[in-house]
């Protein structure tokens, strides 16, 4: 007997990549739930940076982005819903704890750097008499002559911008708690994923695929620009502490730049033009040859790397470099420097959601 056409069944729902098939937004009816979703999630990404939020935001992603790249190759040795909890629990304790230990160092060096000024003045100061001999006279005019000079005006700028100081002091103090908060928020939401859970609502269902896109966005931009970072920062190691010794010319502060080079690079774009700029500097104050040569090197290296770049971009977060610049341009215009972090992840994040809905 033909089934009865009320009973007969549907057809299967229509999977993508980034819409899975227990998306409630995904069926036409869904039109004003799937609105209402994607007003709540731009207004809740807006709200992070209004509130000064993002690097809670941002240490949370962190933590659920590596306790789940890290948990399935463990939980195929243990099965079960508690063995998996058990395994998101440990490796949230060890990211946090890991995470938590770099933070304390970092601030721990710095203080160490500040607390002995004299050391940093010291080190300042070959730097500046070897830039007497190559840079022009109405800019050597301006550089001081000893290290009391400079000590006096360092000083002088201290008491200028005590009270900008004190802020800024207060304002890493929140930071460092935002951070803390935000990773054991983050480990929270990996170990209650994990979890077995009974289906919520279709607005939270659409809200908790919002959320998803924007994990997948920061595992993208952040992945990918940390192989980049790489990439650059061995060309750069390779030139500062074998290419340029073999002729003779040991750069100071090479090994800094190195790091620095890494740090500089995880900000697309504007990365590399902050490390060239340290290491022009740097290599000015040796000579002029050096910092010509030091700056033709680099971007010879960054126009080859630019074919490597793109396609680790393009295959990560599928943006041009042109397109993260823009919307760090206005990112940053509109929100500081907050916006100019946040910008490739929310842009990253806005094109999942586009590529989702068919429109790009």
């Amino acid at each position: 007997m033909a089934p009865h056409p009320d009973t007969a069944a549907a057809p299967a729902p229509s999977v993508d990549a980034d819409r899975g098939p227990s998306d409630p937004v995904a069926s036409p009816s869904g039109t004003r739930l799937r609105i209402a979703c994607y007003l709540l999630a731009a207004f809740a990404l807006l709200l992070v940076l209004w509130l000064h939020l993002l690097p809670a935001l941002l240490a949370g992603l962190l933590v659920y982005t590596l306790v789940n790249a890290l948990a399935p190759p463990l939980q195929r040795h243990l099965p079960g819903a508690r063995a998996h909890g058990l395994i998101v629990a440990l490796l949230s304790i060890v990211v946090v704890g890991i995470l938590t230990l770099a933070v304390i160092g970092a601030v721990a060096f710095l203080r160490s750097e500040l607390g002995n000024p004299s050391t940093m003045f010291e080190s300042m100061m070959p730097l500046i008499e070897r830039a007497r001999g190559q840079l022009p006279q109405i800019v050597v005019d301006h550089l001081p002559d000893s290290i009391d000079d400079v000590r006096t005006a360092a000083i002088d700028w201290l008491r200028q911008h005590a009270a900008q100081l004190q802020l800024a002091g207060k304002t890493a103090a929140r930071v460092i708690v935002h951070l803390l908060i935000g990773m054991v928020l983050g480990a929270m939401v990996a170990l209650a994923g994990a979890l077995p859970r009974p289906r919520g609502g279709p607005l939270a269902e659409g809200l908790a695929e919002r959320c998803s896109r924007l994990v997948h966005a920061f595992h993208d931009i952040v992945f990918a620009q940390v192989k980049i970072s790489a990439i650059n920062t061995v060309f750069t190691g390779l030139f500062l502490l074998v290419i340029l010794p073999l002729f003779g010319v040991n750069l100071p502060l090479a090994k800094s730049l190195v790091a620095a080079t890494f740090i500089a690079g995880l900000l697309p774009v504007i990365g590399n033009l902050i490390s060239n700029t340290l290491i022009f500097v740097v290599g000015l104050s040796v000579s002029l040859g050096v910092a010509i040569a030091a700056l033709a090197f680099l971007i010879v290296i960054h126009k080859l790397e630019y074919f490597l770049n793109a396609r680790i971009v393009g295959t990560q977060i599928r943006a041009r470099a042109w397109e993260l610049l823009i919307a760090m341009l206005f990112m940053e215009a509109a929100f500081g420097s907050a916006g100019l972090i946040a910008a490739p992840i929310y842009y990253a994040y806005l094109k999942r959601e586009l590529t989702a809905a068919r429109l790009i």
